[in-house]
């Protein structure tokens, strides 16, 4: 664990700190917004409000993780000798990154037959994006975090040719509302998908020590926070 300034410490420590009062606050909304849609719609706010409240749990084990990790040394914070356990992060995406695509796909109230197919493929791919991301994230050898940035941005890339192709006909069947809506989630799922990405990359393009500890964790935890 690299050494943090008190200024980095304290701006990863706070913005988690946001993070989970964001996705309280958003998995609540959820829950009591159901009642006030229509009856078919009501799938797509379940799940929306489960995605928040595991991230929630998620980002609180994080948070805690993180203060035990490190400790005040004669005014910066140093590695207390305990682990911070990151795989949080990613045991949290492996459940709510495909309940996010799914959740797109339920919105639209499709034919069974339809979703159904949607959601295999959409779900599957955002597990596989997840998992072949984490190998290279727990590296310290670069080339070996390039090789998973690559093969990790392939399901990525399926899954937003998917969103704006496939999607194509299932959308223009909308009610005008509900495609303005579908259209500008659609768009800041690419908006917001693409900071991973590049928070992913941080310690790889000259940011190293502290200032990659805190690109990386800041960037995962805006990004997590707007999606």
């Amino acid at each position: 664990m690299p050494t943090l300034t008190a200024t980095e410490y304290s701006l990863i420590s706070n913005v988690m700190s946001l993070c989970c009062a964001a996705m309280l606050a958003g998995a609540l909304f959820f829950f009591y917004s159901r009642s006030q849609v229509a009856p078919k719609y009501r799938p797509a706010l379940l799940v929306s409000a489960l995605v928040p409240t595991i991230a929630c749990y998620h980002y609180f084990r994080i948070s805690d993780s993180f203060t035990h990790a490190y400790t005040l040394v004669n005014g910066v914070y140093q590695a207390s000798g305990l682990p911070f356990n990151d795989a949080y992060r990613y045991a949290d995406w492996l459940l709510t990154v495909p309940l996010l695509v799914i959740d797109l796909v339920a919105v639209l109230a499709l034919p069974s037959a339809i979703s159904k197919g949607l959601i295999l493929k959409l779900s599957s791919a955002a597990a596989l994006m997840i998992a072949l991301g984490y190998p290279g994230e727990i590296s310290q050898v670069a080339g070996t975090r390039w090789l998973f940035w690559g093969l990790s941005m392939i399901p990525f890339l399926y899954i937003m040719f998917t969103l704006f192709s496939e999607f194509g006909e299932a959308f223009s069947r909308q009610p005008e509302q509900v495609k303005s809506l579908v259209s500008a989630a659609r768009g800041l799922l690419l908006v917001t998908w693409s900071f991973y990405p590049i928070a992913y990359t941080s310690t790889m393009i000259g940011l190293s020590g502290g200032a990659g500890q805190c690109g990386l964790q800041v960037g995962y935890t805006i990004a997590d926070i707007v999606a």
